[in-house]
């Protein structure tokens, strides 16, 4: 099955107190989807990319039993693993570069607006 959505939303506290920032993803390169940010890949994000709302991505699931949660909608949040290349304090931390290592279906994303919006 495949979907499109977001796994971040720029300048939007998440519930963790982190503000991505627009250009902070720069190029992205292939990442493994994953399902709460743990064990082995579910699938694959075929595209991802900043436009002006955040990081959107395509993806495929692969795995039926996660791919029937989607599908129903009892699993619609998405997620990102990252590490922080820059950053400033303030009354947020403001992530202003960061490497992309994955991206995960959650239950509950730290970004309450980061979610699957279509599905194929």
């Amino acid at each position: 099955m495949r979907f499109a959505g977001y796994a971040a939303v720029f300048d939007r506290a998440d519930r963790g107190g982190d503000v991505v920032r627009a250009g902070a993803f720069g190029p992205v390169g292939p990442v493994p989807l994953l399902w709460q940010h743990n064990g082995a890949p579910v699938g694959v994000i075929e595209q991802a990319g900043e436009d002006m709302r955040g990081l959107r991505v395509i993806g495929r699931i692969d795995d039926a039993r996660l791919a029937g949660l989607v599908r129903s909608g009892a699993v619609s949040g998405l997620s990102f693993g990252y590490r922080v290349k820059a950053a400033a304090r303030g009354r947020y931390r403001e992530l202003t570069a960061v490497d992309l290592v994955e991206v995960s279906l959650v239950a509950q994303p730290m970004q309450p607006l980061a979610r699957v919006h279509a599905i194929a």
